[in-house]
Order: structure tokens, then C-alpha cells, then sequence
């Protein structure tokens, strides 16, 4: 059963070992080379906007519509 205690150990620092350096090298690669960064970046289109749309009319637009909505509900031709 002695065994089994050194070579655990030696295992887990392994494994630490590549858990801390995967992100390290990866880091250093893309801070040091942006054009790998950009490329990456290029394939991947994570956020698909829509269509600009029209604008939203402001508050003050919105206030001076609904003052005109009952005067063209009294005007003779109805529109």
C-alpha cells in the first residue's frame, strides 16, 4: 500500500501541471501574436445582431402623437 502514495502524488502534480499550463500557453500565444487573435475571432461570429431597425421615437416624440390621436379621431375625413 506504500506504493500507491508516491506515485498518486506524482500524478496529481502532473495533472496540476497541465491544468496550470494550458491557459498560460494559450495566453501567451494570442498576447503575443493579435493576428492569431483576430483570425480566431474572424471565424466565429458569437453575437448576430438584427437589422437596424427604425428609430424609437423619444418621450416627447411619443407625448405629441397621443395629443394628435384624438384630433385626427374628430377630424371629418377619419384618418
Amino acid at each position: 500500500m506504500s506504493s500507491i502514495g508516491p506515485a498518486k502524488t506524482i500524478l496529481e502534480i502532473a495533472k496540476f501541471g497541465i491544468y496550470v499550463s494550458i491557459p498560460i500557453f494559450l495566453m501567451y500565444t494570442f498576447a503575443n501574436n493579435s493576428k492569431n487573435l483576430q483570425r480566431v475571432m474572424r471565424n466565429r461570429s458569437y453575437i448576430v445582431y438584427p437589422k437596424e431597425m427604425e428609430k424609437i421615437p423619444s418621450p416627447e416624440e411619443l407625448m405629441e402623437m397621443a395629443r394628435e390621436l384624438p384630433q385626427k379621431k374628430n377630424s371629418p375625413n377619419g384618418s
